[in-house]
């Protein structure tokens, strides 16, 4: 069976550190200090969850983060990612204003409507993309675009060749 896990001995600098996040606004800071300063007494995780009334899980992480970052894990780190990579390559931008330009059938699909669904399928069977992205994510592309979904929607024609005929004569 493992030892218990402590939190080291602190020196002046991280208790008078510690102690000050007692006072501290924020729940997150104020629970590790109380998680830190109640190890630092030498009482157990186990022991320490049932006094604050959290898992034990949350203590060990607390100290495990104490030990790696020191003071620094007080404050709760920013739930945003480090970094995004942007899933629909800008290069790509001119590719898919003409795609909506075509009918869906020239590429070999049974229907002349583009849905966002099929946008973004026919984009990653074209290799534009790397997986098939979400239709959100064309309609967001679109967006950036100032291309109206709606709008793409007319561009649409039919694949009869004498569709332009019949659409000036008023009947179709």
């Amino acid at each position: 069976m493992k030892p218990p896990l402590f939190v080291r001995d602190l020196t002046e600098t991280e208790r008078t550190a510690v102690r000050g996040g007692l006072r501290s606004p924020e729940a997150f800071t104020l629970r590790r200090s109380q998680i830190l300063l109640a190890s630092a007494d030498g009482q157990r995780p186990s022991r320490i969850a049932t006094t604050l009334g959290c898992a034990t899980q949350t203590v060990r992480d607390a100290i495990r983060a104490f030990h790696a970052d020191g003071v620094g894990c007080l404050s709760p780190r920013p739930k945003a990612p480090n970094t995004t990579h942007p899933v629909w390559p800008r290069d790509r931008d001119d590719d898919l204003k003409a795609l909506l330009h075509q009918s869906p059938r020239t590429l070999g699909k049974p229907t002349s409507l583009w849905t966002l669904g099929l946008v973004a399928t026919v984009c990653h069977e074209k290799g534009w993309t790397a997986r098939a992205l979400s239709p959100e994510t064309i309609r967001q592309v679109l967006r950036r675009l100032n291309v109206g979904w709606k709008r793409a929607k007319h561009w649409i024609t039919s694949p009869d060749p004498d569709y332009a005929k019949k659409k000036r004569r008023g009947t179709a």
